[in-house]
């Protein structure tokens, strides 16, 4: 991974409030799947696809280089 040089104190508070809604999305993506609740499940899921996307959206933005995963 490689990080820019400088990341300020907004760069930084944004990716705060991203990993923050990213965590409270999976926390209702986990309830649902606990609860056996498929319905909620499915939009849960999305919601937090939808956070994740936009956390390395905004990484990207700011030239944080992220590797993609190996393919096995």
């Amino acid at each position: 991974m490689t990080v820019p040089g400088v990341l300020d104190d907004q760069a930084l508070r944004r990716y705060r409030e991203l990993l923050d809604a990213e965590d409270a999305a999976f926390d209702e993506l986990e309830h649902a799947y606990e609860e056996g609740d498929r319905a909620h499940f499915e939009a849960d899921l999305e919601a937090w696809r939808t956070a994740l996307a936009m956390k390395l959206r905004f990484l990207e933005r700011i030239g944080v280089d992220i590797p993609s995963p190996a393919q096995v």
